[in-house]
């Protein structure tokens, strides 16, 4: 497909941190997206939380799943636009890598532990498992991507932190957006998780449809689905009724993006960094997506259940690091060795890596080694 001349161009990348050969059959960001796949930290977000903990039920979506949603629909509006798929790719697959177990709340309790070493962020953790933690390759750590994949995973910075990360967070410091990549990935982004958050709300039984019925998005589509179908089941009802909102969304982007690239008058990437944000909804579409997004965070995300589970998954994570502080010896080898070196942000890169499933298990080990060593 021919690109935009706006769009990232593999050819003309900023490049990697350490040089290499270019591969004979890929792109530089087909390579990206090849080392983000085989990475350990993507294996990890098979068992990672999205809303629900991992066990609590194999349909719900995972870390995993969630992000190759995000791929999936930012692919179809980086194609519709011109832009490189392969790159929104790869943007898209990594955006989580850096994210706890058990969801934000895991993130929550580890900024907590964190505060006095300058906090936790699972995006700024994700830029840090690309360009130190993946250990897979003899000449480097990390796994040495583009300046333009790098980027792109960094979604969100503070300015202080920002000024010492170099250039990839340039932006953050003196202003300026990132390619059209990373502003496409980062809206499939809401999109995905927005919409697959209240199918599986529907599938807890945390919200009903009664309740989605008051968000104006949902309503319109549920009514209409109704229409052409009026016999239907219930199950396909929302199937139906999520895809017809997630269409919305997707068309919506697609023609505001257009009508700001024509109006801006971009003609590369460089036009894309120095103009204000291409990528966005209308102005109805984003307080529509809006509107669904407080009902989520007050409906399910703030849920009783949910909060009770999150509850205990913030001790866990609390009770991990502060059990590591206390004993790195209760660490692997490595692991203690790195801890040694890097003092509690090693401490943190560990418990980060975590799945849900083996955090629970090492509490149970390493807090029960502690109880008992206590005399509790």
């Amino acid at each position: 497909m021919r690109l935009a001349p706006y769009a990232a161009d593999p050819a003309a990348s900023r490049g990697r941190v350490f040089d290499e050969p270019a591969a004979t059959t890929r792109s530089q960001f087909q390579r990206d997206r090849d080392r983000i796949v085989h990475s350990t930290a993507f294996r990890r977000l098979e068992y990672k939380t999205q809303v629900f903990l991992n066990h609590e039920g194999d349909l719900y979506r995972t870390r995993l799943t969630h992000s190759i949603e995000v791929a999936q629909i930012a692919r179809s509006i980086a194609r519709a636009l011109g832009l490189n798929e392969d790159l929104v790719e790869a943007i898209s697959l990594a955006h989580d890598l850096g994210h706890t177990p058990f969801g934000h709340a895991g993130q929550d309790a580890l900024d907590q532990c964190m505060r006095p070493w300058g906090g936790f962020e699972h995006n700024l953790q994700s830029l840090r498992v690309v360009d130190a933690l993946e250990q897979r390759y003899a000449a480097f750590d990390g796994l040495n991507l583009c300046f333009e994949t790098r980027e792109g995973i960094l979604k969100h910075c503070r300015k202080a932190v920002a000024a010492g990360l170099g250039p990839v967070a340039q932006r953050f410091v003196s202003g300026g957006q990132p390619t059209l990549e990373a502003q496409v990935a980062n809206l499939a982004d809401e999109i995905a998780y927005n919409n697959h958050d209240v199918d599986d709300g529907l599938r807890s039984g945390l919200i009903v449809f009664a309740q989605l019925e008051e968000v104006a998005l949902f309503r319109r589509h549920a009514q209409a689905v109704r229409r052409r179908h009026p016999d239907l089941a219930d199950r396909r009802l929302v199937h139906e009724t999520v895809r017809a909102m997630i269409n919305e969304l997707v068309t919506d982007l697609l023609d505001e993006t257009a009508r700001r690239i024509a109006q801006a008058g971009v003609a590369s990437v460089d036009d894309v960094r120095a103009a204000p944000p291409l990528v966005a909804f209308s102005a109805s579409v984003r307080r529509q997506s809006s509107q669904l997004k407080r009902f989520l965070y007050r409906s399910l995300y703030r849920h009783a259940r949910v909060m009770r589970v999150m509850d205990d998954a913030k001790r866990v994570v609390q009770g991990l690091f502060d059990a590591y502080r206390a004993d790195p010896g209760a660490l692997p080898a490595e692991h203690a060795e790195r801890v040694a070196a890097g003092g509690p942000r090693a401490i943190a890169d560990y418990i980060a890596g975590m799945t849900d499933r083996f955090a629970l298990q090492e509490h149970a080990r390493v807090c029960g080694m502690r109880s008992t060593s206590d005399g509790r």
